[in-house]
């Protein structure tokens, strides 16, 4: 991971932070790697987090027939715990925005608050897909 990158966008993802009740926020890409955390989040615990939120979204993303149609684009899930919530939405091409808050967050003000962000950074926010090393090579 780019340590840059987190130090230089950590403090975007603070701004979610300010709905009362949100705790933490993590950027991720969709192979799970961690790009940028919020304050008060070590380090550690975002990285784990991301490679589970990942493969959160992965399934998420696989349960689209159920919703009725299967090439519906996924946006956003939702895992409702006793002491509070996690959401994750996309945040660009093969980038996610995650946000864990207490139980009694107004969750409509989470989610505004992450879109919000998400449409600030814009492309910042991007993660493009991993190039394969041996491309071409045998």
């Amino acid at each position: 991971m780019n340590g840059h990158m987190t130090n230089e966008l950590g403090w975007m993802l603070d701004e979610v932070l300010k709905v009362p009740e949100a705790r933490h926020a993590i950027l991720l890409s969709a192979d799970g790697m961690l790009r940028a955390h919020s304050q008060g989040i070590r380090r550690d615990e975002a990285e784990r987090q991301a490679a589970a939120l990942s493969g959160l979204q992965s399934i998420s993303r696989s349960t689209a027939e159920f919703c009725g149609n299967e090439s519906s684009p996924w946006q956003q899930t939702l895992v409702e715990f006793v002491d509070g919530y996690v959401f994750l939405v996309a945040a660009g091409a093969g980038a996610y925005l995650a946000v864990s808050a207490g139980q009694n967050v107004d969750m409509e003000a989470v989610t505004y608050s992450m879109h919000k962000l998400v449409d600030r950074l814009g492309k910042e926010l991007t993660t493009p897909p991993r190039q394969d090393s041996a491309s071409g090579t045998a």
